[in-house]
């Protein structure tokens, strides 16, 4: 999987000369201007996230630190990764160099596994507190596992710098595309780096959402079992101690959201995996003119991921929605009906542990 200023990262290797004919004019400016919303967007989206987390010291739990690492890679890859491949993409040919080629790879593959290092935490954190009902994830744990996951990605991207030809080392070509490998520790590399990326998280992920949907739906069984008990329709009920309503909806909503982010990250993700194992392994699909345009595409369905959070954030999340509106002008907030900002006293400053939300006992429903 080579390094990928077509498509922004990996191993960098043989080059096409015939390859590359770069994509119809109308198509560029049409691409470009996609590339424009989705860097904008996956850059303010997630600095707000940033900014959220940073400016209040209440919203420092461990799931928003974990969800502000998320952000502060999607804003790395925006930065560093996004626009070079815009500029490849719009001119048709690499133009920084080899030495930058290699850095961008490995910048562009320590982002992207650190994302997916966080989203395999918190799913796996959903899983202990929903299925497992164990809330063990304190901020200053949330703080060694993202130091541990930071150290692992670097160690796991840095490989791709070394031992990899670099545009213009064979023939002319558009620059640092998924290619075509040779060596078997290259193609090891490359299958090392697809798994890492995307099968294991994505297996791992899937388990625990499995098992945490039949707890969930186990939860709302036992909560109409315990609202209406069987054989006792129609006869009065003993006196009881008031019991809490449950809102099944509220309890499975944040889960919810997380399971959404696993979904939007798998859909972005499969496209450019694909495509790197096949153009790694096959050297007709490679050296083919459906590549290039192949190419482009996987790579910009896989950036738009650090986009599609924070709409993910804005639509499922209150309090972003309020925070968002903080740091735009009055006159141009955006006001929606029944979207009213009432704030309850003390709100703020309320703290449920995570898993009670999900407990349901045979007496009592806790929120």
């Amino acid at each position: 999987m080579s390094c990928n200023s077509t498509s922004g990262c990996g191993v960098v290797t043989d080059l096409r000369a015939d390859s590359t004919a770069p994509l119809p004019v109308g198509l560029r400016v049409g691409l470009s201007a996609v590339m424009v919303v989705v860097i904008t967007i996956g850059f303010l989206g997630n600095a707000v996230v940033c900014l959220i987390v940073y400016q209040k010291p209440a919203m420092r739990s461990a799931i928003n630190l974990l969800l502000a690492t998320l952000a502060f890679s999607d804003i790395m890859l925006s930065l560093f990764c996004m626009p070079v491949t815009a500029v490849t993409v719009v001119s048709g040919d690499w133009c920084f160099g080899p030495e930058f080629c290699r850095v961008t790879a490995m910048l562009y593959w320590l982002f992207v596994l650190e994302g997916v290092a966080i989203l395999l935490i918190i799913s796996v954190d959903r899983f202990l507190i929903i299925v497992q009902r164990q809330d063990k994830l304190t901020p200053g744990r949330a703080r060694l596992l993202i130091s541990a996951s930071w150290l692992l990605s670097f160690c796991l991207a840095l490989p791709s710098t070394a031992g990899r030809r670099v545009p213009g080392a064979v023939r002319p070509g558009p620059g640092c595309v998924l290619g075509f490998v040779e060596s078997l520790p290259e193609r090891g590399y490359t299958v090392l780096l697809a798994t890492a990326a995307f099968f294991v998280p994505v297996a791992i992920m899937l388990f625990a959402y499995l098992r945490i949907l039949n707890a969930v739906r186990r939860n709302a069984v036992r909560v109409r079992n315990h609202a209406c008990p069987a054989g006792k329709v129609g006869l009065p009920a003993p006196r009881r101690p008031p019991q809490p309503s449950v809102d099944v909806s509220f309890k499975t909503r944040a889960f919810t959201t997380i399971l959404i982010l696993f979904l939007g990250f798998s859909a972005c993700w499969l496209p450019h995996t694909a495509l790197a194992l096949l153009a790694a392994f096959s050297r007709p699909f490679y050296l083919s003119t459906q590549f290039y345009p192949a190419a482009v595409g996987a790579l910009w369905f896989s950036y738009l991921k650090a986009a599609f959070n924070p709409v993910v954030y804005c639509w499922r999340i209150r309090k972003f929605r309020e925070a968002c509106e903080e740091f735009v002008p009055g006159r141009c907030r955006l006001r929606l009906p029944g979207r009213g900002r009432l704030r309850l006293p003390g709100r703020g400053r309320r703290r449920v542990r995570p898993c009670s939300i999900y407990v349901c006992t045979e007496t009592q429903s806790a929120m």
